[in-house]
């Protein structure tokens, strides 16, 4: 576990004495969760809470947070309410409670005004330990009037990194929870919890949050079963095609930066027979509604989605994240790309990037409307600050070493070395003197005075002899040719290169046109050297290197965890829940290698708690034994 080193407001949390609390919290772990033991971090935490301290947990996707007020709010005498984003992550979580018998609700704007005040009563009357509630109802007078009579024993600010303007989904109404907790009649413990946090983020949820001494813990941001990769296909949907191929029965999400893109990724796939659905801000809620359930019930395999998909999702049996463009930021990227592997089973993440990602990242940061309630320096800053973010996110892009050191270096967290569990590591990158063909690209965007982009200049120093290249007069050019020995994708990971040394310059408009950068007259006039690492050769996207549990079963097991997930299916087709809300793979997958005979042992079963073997054990005892059967039988 790494804890926080300083130099922002907290103080490390050091293990806490919780007395007679520790049997508690490990059989309600057991019980309602199906855990013998505790991730790293979350007892810390847990036992601070139960202390009366305030927290800061910074834990990675799929970590646990969750758990670490879950817990809490059971023991403690009073109610926690759960302030959240989104209502989708509101319902899942909910939801996810009362399957596994926790009592729990959620109060925003998807409830009918009498759904909403049956929910506060019931609250009222005490039905309810945990009230998940979104940070604009906050200061409404019937929710205060509602929390200053209850017994409020802690406040847990789920993704608080939206409350700093340095955070990548910035909520102004996250201002608003300070406000709220100071005019309640008793100050309660405040918990505070993100998956992805800066130091200037951490700085500001601390303060902002007006949080008391609190202890802070950080378990790392390192992920080891997600493979990273990044691409700079020349066809970006045959690229995304030969990926998909590749994962024939896997579940997992597309992401694109516009709607449109969304409409003719997800349209092209279900013409080519991928199962795929589709989901962004344009389509009725519904729709959105409709699609995410096919996606979490398994009845598509593939979500195409803009960034409005997937904050609360808890799908576990993620097994990639396919970015179609570049995301705007680091901390978006990696929460997205984290929503892969969440039952810690390999998984993978690729990335595609292509020059105008950045102009139109560059326009959806210009015009950006979620924040006009700032004044406009506010304003300015917050735009000024993403513009940052995105250089950072670019050079995530260029990076020429390993992507896992680059991700956790900008977390702030020191890597151990390569990974060797990324296309970084993988590709067989070594270092090349490439002075003479930048001095050609530049050349060429010299010559073309910015007109172009990248198509064209890479077409004018192989010498392409095509209709657009004699129109545009390229052929004329003094650097035309110049590389015809080069294959054309070296040739593009030269001219992306030189655009993040800042040799080459894109411009802001819509169709990414590139010029010589300040820095280029040093390289044309022999000053100044140019060196980059490049893959010695070409090598194709790949899978994890490990295995996941399903795959690392023998025949009989796999057949037998094949029985499991289709009586699991069916179940969650009666009730109603994704099937992951049911068991996990990764619960199926130790079913098969524990081959459970009776309750004790099932309740070895990881993941098996007490009240799901109450409500579905027998059922899988007998699905193993009818199984087993068949296999002493062949």
């Amino acid at each position: 576990m790494q804890q926080s080193k300083g130099g922002w407001p907290g103080e490390n949390i050091r293990k806490a004495g919780s007395g007679g609390r520790t049997d508690e919290k490990h059989r309600l772990l057991r019980q309602y969760f199906g855990y013998d033991e505790f991730r790293t971090g979350q007892e810390e935490l847990i036992d601070s809470l139960l202390a009366g301290r305030d927290v800061l947990g910074i834990m990675p996707t799929g970590a646990g947070k969750s758990l670490c007020y879950q817990i809490p709010a059971l023991i403690k005498e009073g109610i926690t309410l759960v302030i959240s984003p989104l209502i989708s992550l509101m319902k899942d979580q909910v939801g996810a409670l009362n399957e596994a018998g926790i009592h729990a609700a959620y109060l925003n704007s998807s409830l009918t005004p009498g759904q909403y005040q049956k929910a506060l009563a019931y609250a009222a009357a005490g039905r309810y330990k945990l009230i998940y509630v979104a940070p604009e109802r906050l200061l409404t007078e019937e929710f205060l009037r509602f929390a200053c009579g209850a017994r409020i024993a802690m406040v847990a600010v789920d993704e608080a990194h939206c409350v700093s303007q340095w955070g990548q989904d910035f909520r102004p109404s996250y201002l608003k929870i300070p406000d709220f907790i100071r005019r309640l009649p008793v100050r309660p413990v405040v918990g505070a919890f993100t998956a992805t946090a800066t130091a200037e983020v951490r700085d500001d949820i601390v303060r902002l949050l007006a949080l008391i001494r609190p202890g802070v813990l950080t378990t790392g941001f390192d992920r080891p079963n997600l493979y990273f990769a990044v691409q700079s296909p020349a066809d970006p949907y045959r690229a995304a095609v030969e990926f998909l191929e590749n994962h024939p029965k896997d579940s997992g999400i597309i992401y694109c930066l516009t709607r449109k893109g969304v409409e003719e990724v997800c349209a092209n796939l279900i013409r080519d027979g991928f199962s795929a659905t589709r989901y962004h801000a344009g389509l009725s809620d519904e729709e959105r509604r409709r699609n995410q359930d096919d996606f979490i019930y398994d009845r598509c395999r593939i979500m195409v989605a803009t960034n409005a998909f997937g904050m609360g999702i808890d799908k576990s049996d993620v097994r990639f994240v396919l970015h179609y463009n570049m995301p705007k930021n680091i901390e978006s990227y990696y929460q997205e790309a984290g929503r892969a592997g969440r039952d810690g089973e390999p998984a993978d993440c690729l990335l595609f990037y292509r020059p105008q990602d950045v102009v139109t990242n560059r326009l959806f940061i210009e015009n950006n409307r979620d924040n006009e309630e700032l004044d406009p320096a506010a304003r300015q800053e917050v735009m000024e600050r993403d513009q940052q973010r995105l250089r950072r996110m670019v050079g995530y892009c260029y990076t020429e070493g390993c992507l896992r050191e680059y991700l956790l270096a900008y977390f702030g967290e020191e890597a151990a070395g390569p990974c060797h569990n990324c296309s970084g590591c993988d590709s067989g990158m070594e270092p090349a003197d490439v002075t003479r063909e930048a001095q050609a690209v530049l050349t060429a965007a010299a010559y073309c005075g910015g007109r172009y982009g990248a198509g064209v200049l890479a077409d004018t120093v192989r010498g392409a002899r095509t209709e657009k290249i004699r129109r545009f007069g390229m052929d004329q050019c003094p650097s035309y040719g110049a590389l015809s020995s080069l294959t054309a994708d070296r040739i593009r990971r030269i001219i992306t290169g030189l655009q993040s040394r800042e040799y080459l310059m894109v411009t802001n408009d819509r169709y990414s046109l590139i010029g010589p950068g300040p820095k280029a007259s040093a390289v044309l006039s022999g000053q100044e050297k140019v060196s980059m690492r490049l893959p010695r050769e070409e090598t194709r996207p790949r899978k994890a290197k490990t295995k996941k549990a399903s795959g690392a079963l023998g025949e009989a097991d796999s057949s037998m965890f094949e029985r499991l997930r289709a009586l699991r299916m069916e179940i969650a087709r009666e009730e109603g829940v994704p099937p992951y809300i049911v068991f996990s793979d990764k619960t199926l997958a130790h079913m098969c290698i524990v081959r459970p005979r009776n309750e004790e042992e099932m309740l070895s079963v990881s993941g098996v708690g007490a009240y799901k073997y109450e409500k579905y054990g027998e059922q899988f005892l007998a699905c193993i034994r009818q199984a087993q059967e068949r296999a002493d039988e062949k």
